[in-house]
């Protein structure tokens, strides 16, 4: 089975950071493997916007080694490669002055063509560089504003960032970028609930006792040490990745694959969260810190060893139990966690039924372990149903569990595509569907500033925990109070 690659209408991708770690990672490889694919016509242009004085043959060097770094060799084709370094092009512009943005101008000329620009800067700067597009009326009817997280550091940045960059463009112009949802797994979430008479029927709190959804990662804080003890791992993933997670998981039916329809029924689930405050908050929140342990078979040193100062009580690992208070989902719990240098780099949500009513089997059968679906998004993207089977051969009935597994690499013969490959293509068509629109974004840090504050009320400390393991014992006693547990042992399988 293969994919079909529909090519797009010429554009203008302006990339403002286009030196920047971002770029080179993940959106030059991105663009190139699109262009690779056939997707993007030659007369587009990729231009690189940048305070670094480059010309644009050192801009697209700087391409080429991208490439070479971040792409598999047998993804590399040295006549694709040459085809699509040709469409860079790069400028020089300061986003604090005049610099630059006369010449962006005249490279972007007056054609009518989309244009994307895609601000993979630091969140300080967005709306100034809005407020110059603006000015240098670079701003058209197809012209479009792709945002980075953080979007904002609490409700009021996040409303006050809205506020500005809606001075300069329309909200079906702002494309806010979550990578997570761009993901082949995310999407097949959706799929599997709304394209099969299997899933939604029971997918209530009538079948399903339970959810979880992991975002581990071994890493620690690499180049990001200033960033991230400003944030902590709420503000970093929880306000943004897992709860959209958590509303695909749990939004109702929508009206169609329309932008706006299913953001709709997203909006409904973030509204519907149980508020956690300083009533309740030491019980159905965890934070953790990492000390020194290993990672990936080698020695890591603790969080505060990697601080400049070595003082902070950010959390690097947090932990919910979440509740949509309606009427699908009373009473079921939504386990939430993510945490740096945890036991495994995995990324799942896991739906858990409930076991059957009675078992009809003797206790010679074995014990009926109940239904599970379990979603990967990394490091491989997959779909697995836990069931049970007899297990095969003479002698009585003996049951065993066993996965029904769909791995995208092993079913599909095409090269698993990186998120950012489909995002930021669906920028170029318009497509707001994978994107988070404003409302969702505030009432998003509705629900987690009251966390944050809570905690700071309470005094709720950070839990130590070893690098390499899987957090604080606390975040096991969330969960196996209710008498359940965390499914660690199937993590990365």
């Amino acid at each position: 089975m293969t994919s079909q690659f529909i090519p797009v209408e010429p554009f203008d991708y302006v990339v403002f950071g286009g030196t920047g770690d971002l770029a080179e990672r993940k959106l030059i490889p991105a663009l190139y493997h699109r262009a690779a694919d056939g997707q993007v016509l030659p007369s587009s242009r990729i231009i690189g916007a940048a305070r670094a004085e480059m010309s644009t043959e050192a801009f697209r060097e700087f391409a080429r080694q991208a490439i070479v770094a971040h792409v598999k060799p047998d993804e590399r084709r040295s006549d694709k490669i040459e085809f699509f370094l040709g469409m860079l092009h790069y400028v020089s512009v300061d986003a604090a002055s005049e610099r630059g943005w006369a010449e962006l101008k005249a490279l972007l000329g007056e054609d009518d063509r989309v244009r994307a620009f895609y601000l993979a800067v630091g969140p300080t700067i967005f709306a100034e560089i809005a407020a110059r597009l603006g000015a240098c009326g670079l701003i058209g009817a197809d012209s479009r504003l792709v945002v980075e997280k953080p979007i904002g550091h609490d409700l009021a940045s996040a409303h006050e960032l809205n506020l500005t960059i809606g001075r300069y463009f329309g909200e079906n112009q702002i494309f806010r970028i979550d990578h997570y949802l761009g993901k082949e797994t995310v999407q097949n979430l959706m799929a599997l609930r709304f394209a099969n008479a299997l899933y939604e029927p029971i997918w209530n709190s009538a079948h399903i006792d339970h959810v979880q959804i992991t975002v581990a990662e071994t890493l620690g804080l690499e180049a990001r040490a200033g960033y991230y003890d400003r944030s902590g791992a709420i503000r970093d993933m929880v306000q943004n990745h897992i709860l959209q997670l958590l509303c695909l998981v749990a939004m109702e039916p929508p009206a169609s694959i329309a932008a706006d329809a299913v953001r709709d029924e997203k909006l409904k689930v973030l509204r519907a969260l149980k508020p956690i405050d300083a009533s309740n908050v030491a019980d159905m929140t965890v934070r953790g810190q990492y000390g020194a342990g290993a990672a990936d078979g080698a020695a890591v040193p603790g969080y505060l060893e990697e601080l400049a100062d070595g003082k902070s009580d950010t959390e690097t690992f947090v932990a919910i139990k979440a509740e949509v208070e309606n009427w699908r989902w009373a009473g079921v719990p939504f386990y939430l966690r993510t945490g740096k240098r945890l036991a495994q780099r995995v990324s799942e949500i896991i739906i858990q039924f409930k076991p059957v009513p009675h078992s009809i089997f003797g206790p010679e059968a074995g014990r009926l372990i109940a239904n599970r679906l379990v979603l990967r998004l990394q490091p491989d993207e997959a779909v697995g149903q836990m069931i049970m089977i007899k297990d095969p051969g003479p002698g009585g009935m003996r049951l065993r569990q066993v996965a029904l597994d769909m791995s995208f690499a092993d079913s599909f013969a095409v090269r698993a595509p990186d998120a950012y490959e489909r995002l930021l293509l669906d920028v170029i068509r318009g497509n707001q569907t994978l994107f988070m629109r404003r409302d969702e974004v505030e009432a998003a840090w509705r629900w987690i500033d009251p966390i944050i504050s809570a905690w700071r009320e309470t005094g709720l400390k950070c839990r130590k925990y070893t690098a390499g393991t899987w957090g604080p014992s606390a975040a096991i006693a969330l969960v196996e109070r209710d008498g359940r547990t965390w499914h660690e042992e199937e993590a990365g399988d």
